[in-house]
């Protein structure tokens, strides 16, 4: 007789009359019902012993703190915005929410040490649109690829640039800053912290045939003491930076680049009231490395959604004119797809070689 295959679940007993009383069954039946009973326990113990496993990995994260990696300095509005989100999503995940800043070569460095950690939704990024839609088109050999390296989690926010000059300098409006770059075409300069300005730059003087040469400075701080000093005549920058500068007189803002004009700048008036069809914003946003469960996406963005509904976070932001955004994770993904090919026709058209 041959054995029956070992099982580490007990055996069921065998039955030498018939399984069932109304039915007489021979011996060889019999022994194949035992048999077959013995296999269908054996599976399905085996996949309750097996399923929990799983589920018990979802339902325990997390298990240790959380990291959001900010790949920028501290004191930024990118910073501030991750650690409005830490302290809210500390206490609904049950473990302490870290922030850890890296910065270097704009924002790679941090975003690829997330885009390469483990995928386990423990380590997360808050990246501004710079790492994600810019860099394809600005960094030749960019160690990460935003497409298939990073899950998107939700957007936080969303923020407009301002185009600002010095106090003394003689245009009022856009339309006037317009004429006078093209009556002093090789002495009109602007001043950018970033690349990514950069490109947002090149499209305004397309779409308004404004005049001016590029000059790159390392940071939002010396970009703005360009248009101080009169080194250039005009930046394109966040208002974080500006805000006290532009209360205080030392610097006129011409044009917002929201669809909207700002609370903090009610004066302000957008690119669209001054006849450029262009709006543009910058974002912030919440990330995975590529692979981490579906499941903790989709508690992440749940609990984002949460967190930009609170009317105190809608209160912080206010005051760095950033836009509480939200949305799904299918959202996200959607508003990274179509950036990224912008910028890079913006950088091609405008012969801006990726460094």
């Amino acid at each position: 007789m041959k054995a029956e295959p070992p099982c580490w679940w007990p055996r069921w007993p065998r039955f030498e009359g018939s399984f069932f009383p109304w039915r007489r069954q021979s011996m060889k039946t019999n022994k194949f019902l035992a048999t077959r009973r013995h296999w269908l326990a054996c599976a399905a113990l085996t996949g309750l012993a097996l399923t929990p496993a799983w589920s018990g990995a979802q339902s325990a994260w997390p298990s240790k703190p959380v990291r959001i990696v900010v790949p920028y300095a501290p004191g930024g509005a990118n910073d501030i915005l991750a650690r409005v989100v830490a302290e809210k999503l500390a206490p609904a995940l049950g473990q302490p929410v870290l922030i850890e800043n890296r910065a270097g070569a704009g924002a790679a460095v941090g975003t690829e040490h997330v885009a390469r950690a483990t995928p386990d939704g423990h380590t997360l990024l808050m990246a501004a649109s710079g790492p994600i839609a810019f860099n394809p088109a600005l960094v030749a050999k960019l160690s990460y690829n935003p497409l298939t390296d990073l899950a998107p989690i939700s957007l936080v926010g969303s923020f407009p640039m301002i185009l600002a000059v010095n106090d003394s300098f003689p245009a009022k409006n856009l339309a006037e800053l317009v004429a006078y770059s093209k009556a002093h075409a090789d002495k009109t300069n602007y001043s950018h912290p970033s690349a990514s300005f950069q490109l947002v730059m090149e499209l305004v003087k397309a779409k308004t045939g404004l005049k001016a040469l590029n000059v790159p400075y390392q940071g939002s701080a010396p970009s703005i003491n360009a248009v101080l000093t009169q080194e250039v005549q005009m930046t394109l920058i966040d208002s974080g930076p500006i805000a006290a500068l532009i209360k205080s007189g030392k610097l006129r803002a011409l044009a917002v680049t929201s669809e909207q004009r700002l609370a903090s700048y009610p004066q302000v008036p957008t690119l669209k009231e001054q006849g450029v069809d262009l709006a543009v914003n910058f974002w912030s946003g919440l990330l995975a490395p590529a692979g981490t469960p579906a499941p903790i996406i989709k508690r992440l963005q749940e609990e984002m959604a949460r967190i930009m509904a609170l009317p105190d976070v809608a209160e912080r932001m206010a005051k760095l004119d950033i836009r509480p955004v939200g949305g799904s994770s299918a959202d996200f993904a959607k508003t990274i797809a179509t950036e990224i090919p912008l910028w890079t026709q913006v950088a091609k058209d405008n012969n801006i070689k990726a460094q």
